[in-house]
């Protein structure tokens, strides 16, 4: 059957807060097609979450050249649903897109921010996605074998050239971050926003990164927000038989990140989102949403069912001072940031 989006879905379900000082309002929950959108998820299962999503009032969806598995599959999936759903809603959508990782043979598909990469790149995933245009395209990490200048300049050519309408940086370091906004400023394009890693235990950007992102009048979209699955209920009891550790392409979330004093943190935090009527996925994504300088927190999901649960975050996104002391000795670092080089201005190991 022929999709037709709610007529509600920009009813009350669904905030949407400014990008930075720019004049593009996104979501305050965008969906991450990093995971279960490459071939190995059924076309009916992606279809009924992003259906889902958009009936939601999610208008943002986010990609990369590399998402799947195998890479490049979840754009090219994209594209079918766009063909098949979401053609007419085009105006509606901000889908998102980046470069910066390894991607295809020999060395101009390696990653990194070389020109000749990223903007192959984005061609590469226009024309996966079907797309003229994407609204965001993203240099995926910083690359210190390549001038941060070289990087820039390829940005602001896809503005120019009409292929993105925004540009922005994910996993720069605070330093680098206003490098970037700098150089793109004196080109004329503004850097829009930042998606970095951030979560209850992976807390980085507090540090310095909001503050260069509000000097520089940038959004900030988190994602990982729930650490890939551990700030949810299901690993309290144990490791489902289909959590991500056993998925293909779920090599990113390891068994380390599962160790007892992780678990005892996220069982404690579980019962203080019980205490507000929450689930833990939920109070996750509230406590990210907490600062004014958050623009948007990027979930994933496996099913429409967890959808429709993390959207239900925004009927209470406010903590007392008392929580947040509550939560402050269980926020702690889990050491779970598996993109810390680049965030610290090294090269990949």
């Amino acid at each position: 059957m022929p999709f037709h989006a709610a007529a509600d879905r920009y009813a009350d379900k669904m905030q949407y807060r400014r990008t930075g000082r720019s004049g593009l309002k996104l979501p305050a929950i965008t969906l991450g097609l990093w995971h279960n959108f490459g071939d190995t998820t059924p076309m009916a299962t992606q279809r009924a979450m992003l259906t889902t999503a958009f009936d939601l009032g999610i208008t943002h969806f986010d990609l990369a050249n590399n998402y799947g598995p195998p890479y490049g599959s979840a754009e090219s999936n994209f594209g079918e649903h766009m063909r098949r759903d979401f053609r007419p809603y085009r105006d509606e959508l901000v889908i998102s897109s980046k470069a910066g990782y390894d991607m295809w043979p020999g060395p101009y598909g390696q990653g990194g921010g070389g020109r000749k990469y990223v903007l192959s790149s984005l061609d590469q995933s226009l024309k996966r996605m079907d797309l003229d245009y994407v609204d965001i395209f993203y240099s995926h990490r910083f690359d210190p074998d390549t001038p941060l200048e070289e990087t820039m300049g390829a940005l602001a050519t896809a503005v120019q050239q009409g292929k993105a309408l925004y540009v922005g940086v994910s996993s720069y370091s605070a330093g680098k971050t206003r490098e970037a906004a700098a150089l793109l400023k004196q080109m004329g394009v503004p850097c829009l926003i930042h998606q970095p890693s951030y979560s209850l235990m992976n807390r980085w950007i507090e540090e310095d990164l909001l503050n260069a992102l509000e000097e520089n009048g940038m959004g900030c979209i988190a994602f990982s927000a729930l650490a890939q699955g551990l700030l949810t209920n299901k690993y309290l009891n144990g490791i489902p038989a289909n959590a991500r550790i056993n998925q293909p392409g779920g090599g990113s979330f390891k068994t380390e990140h599962l160790s007892p004093k992780n678990l005892a943190h996220v069982g404690a935090l579980n019962e203080m989102a019980l205490a507000r009527g929450q689930s833990l996925a939920q109070m996750a994504i509230a406590w990210v949403l907490r600062d004014p300088r958050m623009t948007s927190a990027l979930i994933g999901a496996s099913r429409p069912e967890q959808i429709v649960e993390l959207v239900g975050a925004l009927q209470k996104l406010d903590f007392t001072a008392e929580e947040l002391t509550a939560i402050d000795q269980h926020a702690v670092d889990g050491g779970i940031n598996l993109w810390k080089r680049p965030s610290t201005d090294q090269q990949l190991a």
